[in-house]
Formats: C-alpha cells, structure tokens, sequence
C-alpha cells in the first residue's frame, strides 16, 4: 500500500502522457520533452523555495513577488545601470535573501503569523518593482547573460534545467540524509517539544524563511535571463503553481513530507498537464481551473490521508 502510495502520481502522470498523446500527434515528440524541460526551471525553483518554508510549517505567500523583484533588479542593474551579469545577479539574490530576513525578523521573532506577513510584504515589494521600473517592461539585458541561460548545453536543454536539478539533489541530501532535514522534520511535527528538546528552532525557521526568498529571487533571475527582459507582474502568475506543485509534491516520492523530489515530480506532472492542454487548444482559464484544481486536490488528499498536518498560521 505503501509503495502505491508513493508512486501513484507517477503512474497519474504517465496516464496523462499517453491520453495527450493519443489526443495529439504532435503532442509524444522530443521536441515538447525539451520544451516542457526547458521552459519550466522558475517554477521549479520557486517550487523549491516555498517547499523549504512549508518544511517547517511557514507560510511564505511573497514567492511570487520575490520573483518578480528579483528578476526586475537583475534587469535594472545590468541592463540600465551597465552592471556586469556577475555582480548584478550577486547584488539582486543577497536583496532577497535580506527581503527574506525581514519576513522572518517580524513573524518568528515577534510571532506574527507568517501567511499575514508575506501577504503584507509581498505586496510591499511588489510596490517596489514597480517603482524601481517604473511600471514597465526592462529590456536591455545583456547578450552574455541571455546566451547563458538559453542557449542548448546538453540534449539541447538550457543550463539553468541542470542547475535547478542539482538544487533538487542538494536539497534531498540536505533534507532526508542530514541533521538539519531532520531537525527540520521535528519541528513541522511539533515545534513546542522540538523547543523543549533542545533545538534552534528560531534560527532554523528563519532560515528556511531566508532560503525561499533566495531562491525567489534566483527563479525571478532565471527567468529574466530567459526572457530577455523583466516584466515587475510577472511574478504574480507563480505564486499559485510553486504551491500547487509544493502539495503534490508532498503526496508522492516521500508521502506527507515536503520533498524535493515530489516537488520536482510535481512541477513537470503540471506542467504536461498545462502542454497537452495547449496542444489541444485549450489555453488561458483552462490552464488556471487546472493549477486550482490539483492545488485543492493534493491538499485534500494530504489531509484525508492523515500523514501529517497542514501549516498552522498561528
């Protein structure tokens, strides 16, 4: 029951592969694998960093304005300011990482609960990003940058595909095979008793507050570079898939943990879901009944399933 458990999206997912396929010829070709592979590294990473928040039951609802922040100052400096990519990527993730910071300063040091602070502060640098780009669309980004992230590396796919695979690895090794994941585990079950027994866990719950901020940051970067230009709304079209994928991701692989590979598993299992939509000629509210729909399912499945609770917002 177990192991059916574990693998019942992958068996969804290869269901979904073969009824798009049979829908669409052009749909089983390498040419959507590179595509759906290569176009959807934000999302992963975004994924990512909401999940590392999750693990420790906080709520970080200003992903999706991280990202777009991120990608707008990345922009600004390098393609306005004539920042080399280098220091300009540096500057825009330790800004976010800061961001992330100061949501954990004010929800784990004063107790506010994180979902009223995210939603506050997300909102707070989505003002921002329109500020410093003055409510528009920053072009200008550097040839050298772009080429980074679009061009073929390996079977045609994009480097920051690899990059983000890597992170999933890092964060499985951290999370399943260290001390940290595991005193992580401890205080999503019970953060009172993970208290009483010793652990540090202000600091590790505002590290993992920190964490999704940077890696916001990064995924707004990422796609900035892939885009060529930095649009300061983009970010608020990856707040709700970062969260679907997060659930679904937390009912397969590792059942009612947040995991990095669920997640992982999760980001392309929508992902084909959204394409064979696409290829079908269903796009635009389609698209979002989807997302809304597998976001209420993974996390009703999670919580009729009993394997672990939801993250407490007080």
């Amino acid at each position: 029951m177990r192991t059916v458990e574990r693998y019942a999206v992958l068996v969804v997912w290869a269901l979904i592969i073969l009824f798009f396929s049979w829908r669409s010829d052009s749909f089983a070709s390498t040419s959507t694998v590179k595509l759906i592979l290569s176009t959807q590294t934000v999302i992963l990473i975004a994924t990512l960093g909401v999940m590392i928040s999750l693990a420790v039951q906080e709520f970080d609802l200003s992903i999706g304005a991280v990202v777009g922040f991120g990608g707008c100052l990345v922009a600004v400096l390098d393609g306005e300011q004539g920042l080399p990519p280098g220091p300009a990527i540096l500057i825009a993730i330790v800004a976010c990482a800061l961001f992330g910071a100061v949501n954990a300063a004010i929800s784990v040091l004063l107790g506010v609960p994180s979902i009223i602070v995210t939603l506050g502060s997300g909102t707070l640098l989505t003002g921002i990003t329109l500020g410093i780009t003055d409510s528009k669309v920053v072009t200008g980004i550097s040839a050298k940058t772009v080429r980074f992230m679009t061009d073929p590396f390996l079977f045609g796919i994009p480097l920051p595909f690899y990059g983000g695979l890597l992170l999933c690895l890092a964060l499985w090794f951290v999370l399943q095979h260290t001390p940290l994941g595991r005193r992580m585990i401890f205080i999503a079950e019970n953060r009172e008793v993970a208290r009483l027994a010793g652990l540090r866990v202000t600091l590790i719950r505002a590290g993992a507050l920190v964490a999704t901020s940077t890696l916001g940051g990064l995924a707004g970067i990422v796609l900035a570079g892939t885009n060529s230009a930095a649009n300061p709304q983009a970010g608020a079209s990856y707040l709700l898939p970062a969260f679907a994928a997060a659930f679904l991701g937390s009912t397969t692989i590792v059942p009612g943990r947040f995991n990095a590979w669920g997640s992982f598993v999760a980001v392309y299992f929508l992902t084909t879901g959204i394409t064979g939509l696409q290829y079908l000629g269903y796009a635009g509210w389609p698209e979002q009944v989807f997302y809304g729909g597998s976001l209420v399912a993974a996390v009703t499945l999670s919580h009729i399933a009993g394997h672990r609770k939801l993250p407490s917002f007080a």
